[in-house]
């Protein structure tokens, strides 16, 4: 049985990586993606890296959107509490609108020592974090908003709604069980992280799978997702090299090449595709780390897209 008989398959567009971006390889990548089946094309958010070339989730998902027509975008994660929810309300409900109903927001506390550099405090946070859910929700949906919290004081609306409905899904990130449980009850999406270790992914879906059904969900409807920052070559040594030189330079974790990427030859690739799918994930992000044109195609005939 082919993989994608088991799952669907995203693939990350060209947007971060310690070498300067084409802007072609986007093009071709989003163009590629869409002509071969992927259901979807995904970046991060990544303000502060200054040893990386990374831009900003909107821009490129905008440009993907524009040369595209089927295809979804989406952005795992946006950290939410360094954005005022109107502003993210707004730009991911234009994304949507121009893209025909296409977006997917991704939403995740990030890492707290940031949080300095935008002038927010860590305390709180995740208080915080559920109050601009609820509040970006209420900004798609509603004529009206209104907070008078002593986190949050709005009282607007956006007039441009969504085309999406009731709204553009959410999807949250975040590998913690309290993190796992949460994106049970206020989200329609989970995605593991790409750091996030296989045996980690493991143990992080039956916590959410128990959630779900607590909360009245079909856990076999629910979206469990893990990005996967891989490589497939025929010469399996060079395959995990390009994802070392990643986890080195990138995350400054050599260790997590083997504990969290997957790389290999296009058998060892489709093995441990296979076995994140047997754990549970019924949609993968493809994140190639390098020669991405080629990377979209060869990754199509593991998946079986080809």
């Amino acid at each position: 049985m082919a993989l994608r008989d088991k799952a669907t398959f995203g693939m990350s567009l060209p947007h971060r990586s310690p070498d300067p971006i084409d802007v072609s390889w986007i093009l071709s990548v989003a163009q590629r993606s869409e002509a071969l089946g992927y259901t979807d094309l995904w970046v991060t958010e990544n303000v502060l890296d200054s040893e990386n070339y990374a831009f900003d989730p909107i821009t490129i998902l905008t440009y993907a959107a524009a040369v595209t027509t089927r295809i979804h975008v989406g952005v795992s994660v946006v950290v939410l509490p360094l954005r005022s929810p109107l502003h993210v309300a707004h730009s991911y409900g234009s994304l949507d609108y121009i893209s025909n109903g296409r977006a997917i927001l991704g939403v995740g506390l990030g890492r707290t020592g940031e949080y300095a550099e935008f002038g927010v405090p860590t305390d709180r946070r995740v208080r915080r974090f559920l109050e601009q859910i609820r509040l970006i929700k209420a900004l798609w949906t509603e004529d009206d908003v209104r907070s008078e919290s002593d986190m949050y004081h709005i009282n607007a609306g956006i007039k441009l709604r969504p085309v999406k409905q009731p709204h553009p899904p959410i999807w949250l990130g975040g590998g913690h069980p309290d993190a796992v449980r949460r994106a049970a009850t206020v989200a329609d999406g989970w995605m593991g992280a790409g750091g996030q270790t296989t045996q980690g992914f493991k143990e992080s879906v039956p916590v959410l799978k128990q959630a779900l059904e607590q909360a009245g969900e079909d856990p076999e409807a629910y979206p469990i997702s893990k990005r996967v920052f891989m490589s497939v070559h025929e010469d399996a040594a060079t395959a995990r090299d390009e994802v070392a030189r990643w986890y080195t330079q990138v995350y400054h974790n050599a260790a997590a090449t083997d504990t969290s990427g997957v790389h290999g030859t296009p058998e060892l690739v489709r093995e441990q595709l296979e076995a994140l799918i047997d754990a549970g994930a019924n949609h993968l992000l493809l994140n190639p780390v390098c020669r991405y044109e080629e990377q979209v195609d060869a990754l199509a005939e593991v998946v079986g897209l080809k």
